[in-house]
């Protein structure tokens, strides 16, 4: 083969190669993006859960989701640290909530590798819920310390 026999350049061969190399290095960064963005979704489940029982005022359920254990009533005196009584104090409508009639899961924080925080804003309050969901058994807690969302830009990074 001589210089004179090569063949043709085919310009559109490099685009759709540029083009392939484009859209892969694109869906990386998104399938990135959306797999950081819900690593915290089993715990925000768990709190959406809770608030929504919360919110039907079905407190018995709200305590077994809190302890993550639907048998609760068969052995109540397993969680006597916390008894119903007074979950039903901090939850019910004589709580520091109130009648919870709507929510919204606001954002999570992972302080270290046992559990996470869920801010949670309660009736439209300026000041938020926090709740702790530990990530071995679901559990939930209140939470040690609060988290600040941020802005858009903090939901766009959480």
């Amino acid at each position: 083969m001589t210089l004179m026999d090569a063949k043709q350049y085919d310009s559109s061969r490099d685009r759709k190669r540029r083009n392939i190399i484009l859209l892969a290095v694109i869906s990386v960064i998104i399938l990135g993006w959306v797999a950081y963005h819900f690593r915290h979704y089993p715990e925000r489940h768990a709190a959406d859960r809770f608030f929504t029982a919360v919110k039907a005022q079905k407190f018995e359920d709200a305590y077994a989701i809190w302890f993550n254990d639907p048998t609760w009533q068969q052995h109540a005196a397993k969680y006597s640290q916390y008894a119903y009584s007074d979950f039903y104090r901090d939850w019910g409508p004589g709580g520091e909530w109130g009648l919870v009639k709507d929510y919204s899961i606001d954002c999570s924080v992972s302080p270290g590798s046992t559990g996470v925080i869920v801010q949670v804003t309660v009736n439209h309050r300026m000041e938020h819920a926090y709740v702790w969901v530990q990530k071995s058994d679901h559990t939930l807690s209140f939470s040690p310390s609060e988290v600040d969302c941020g802005n858009w830009f903090g939901w766009l990074l959480e």
